[in-house]
């Protein structure tokens, strides 16, 4: 008799050439926020082709903005929306998201890439194009996971839920609107790039912005005036040390493998509006991370304070305080116990699927599982394709035995957590 395993394994591989389709199709439309409709289109035609019952599920700002994890990140209120397809079943088992977001951030210069940022291009066994790592092939080995499923006749007793969101790398508005309108399950995989480790704890990530303030007055007198960009550089000096010194204190068994949990960045920097002129005005925006089961606002105070107690030591800065502001993205962290039996169901579909024991660990990037553990109570998990170091690089690239390799493991996961039959 053939085993379970063999039969799913041998599935994807008659299904390798399609779902690489599928995906260089996601990559080759071009979903940057505010414009993910296009890809969503082709989501939507995919799960309904798959019998599931698959909506659109409309983003609207003014329902979204009286929660506590609401971010109004700049883009249309009312104009995107989710797309939600639900394998529904009639049995008594448990029930299943697989969650994944269509967002991607900007390419940068094409100049720097290889090939377009949109080519979905193959070589060496990887798919490349922006959004390729982060995150849709992931999604896409989700979806596949049921196509595999159906394909061999498994009927699971529980229902799972596909979430195809918008909106996560500016603030999660997405799978926000799903939780709110009561969207729900007994647990929730968000399919993001984790080189296939299994991670139940996220660090948080809160977007900052500093304006440092300065005198101008003309380069040939600069002793005259007070540099802006002299100034924001003692204040950038004070917060490696800070991140150093929080990050010292911070001790996690499931972090070992980073160098830091909670690593702080500035992403962007304007100052200064003519070159023979002493700049007046600098403005940074960055991203402060924040650790696992932190509080936003003990890690904002935090913050706040290191930037003052830095700023007084400053004749000048002292009676010219940098000023802080929080805006867009503020990502609370999201903790599911490792020992959790979802989790250590997820484990023994991994070490089915490739035979080796999985790693678990945290991750210090921010996510929408937090969502998940924070609003829905729910156990979730990180878990997906790519590595994260590619993820919003140049020359973004997914490897694609990866990517089958997640598609078995999320079948065998929904047979193993949702209980069914081949029928």
């Amino acid at each position: 008799m053939v085993d379970r395993q063999t039969i799913i394994n041998s599935t994807v591989d008659g299904m390798r050439e399609e779902i690489i389709a599928f995906i260089q199709q996601i990559i080759q439309s071009p979903s940057l926020a505010n414009d993910e409709h296009e890809v969503q289109t082709i989501i939507l035609k995919k799960l309904e082709s798959l019998g599931l019952d698959a909506e659109k599920v409309p983003v609207h700002f003014n329902e979204l903005k009286g929660h506590p994890a609401f971010n109004d990140d700049g883009y249309s209120p009312d104009s995107r929306y989710n797309v939600v397809g639900n394998w529904k079943n009639k049995g008594k088992g448990k029930s299943l998201i697989l969650n994944g977001h269509v967002d991607v951030v900007p390419t940068g210069s094409f100049e720097l890439w290889d090939e377009s940022p949109w080519s979905g291009a193959i070589k060496n066994d990887r798919i490349y194009g922006r959004g390729s790592c982060d995150m849709k092939a992931g999604l896409a080995s989700g979806i596949f996971a049921i196509q595999i499923l159906q394909e061999i006749g498994f009927k699971p007793n529980g229902d799972v839920m596909v979430q195809s969101v918008v909106g996560e790398e500016s603030g999660s508005c997405g799978t926000l609107a799903n939780v709110i309108k009561g969207y729900t399950a007994d647990g929730a995989v968000i399919l993001e790039p984790t080189s296939l480790n299994i991670c139940p704890l996220h660090s948080g990530a809160l977007n900052f912005r500093l304006t440092i303030s300065g005198k101008a007055t003309h380069g040939a007198m600069r002793w005259e005036g007070v540099s802006a960009i002299e100034k924001t550089n003692l204040i950038h000096q004070s917060i490696l040390e800070f991140e150093q010194k929080r990050n010292e204190t911070f001790q996690n068994e499931y972090y070992k493998s980073y160098a830091q949990a909670a690593p702080i960045n500035l992403g962007t920097i304007q100052g200064g509006d003519w070159h023979s002129s002493v700049p007046d005005t600098v403005v940074v925006e960055g991203r402060f991370g924040i650790f696992p089961g932190e509080a936003v606002g003990d890690a904002r105070k935090a913050f706040e304070s290191n930037i003052y107690e830095a700023a007084v030591k400053d004749e000048w800065l002292k009676n010219h305080p940098p000023v802080v502001e929080w805006f867009e993205g503020q990502y609370e962290s999201g903790y599911t116990d490792p020992n959790h039996p979802f989790i250590q169901s997820l484990a023994k579909c991994y070490s089915r699927s490739t035979g080796q024991e999985p790693t678990i660990e945290g991750v210090t990037y921010a996510a929408d599982m937090a969502l998940f553990t924070n609003y829905c109570k729910i156990p979730a998990v990180l878990f997906g394709p790519g590595d994260v170091s590619q993820a919003h690089s140049i020359n973004e690239y997914v490897e694609i035995d990866e990517v089958l390799l997640c598609a078995e493991t999320i079948a065998n996961m929904i047979m193993n957590w949702c209980g069914g039959s081949i029928e």
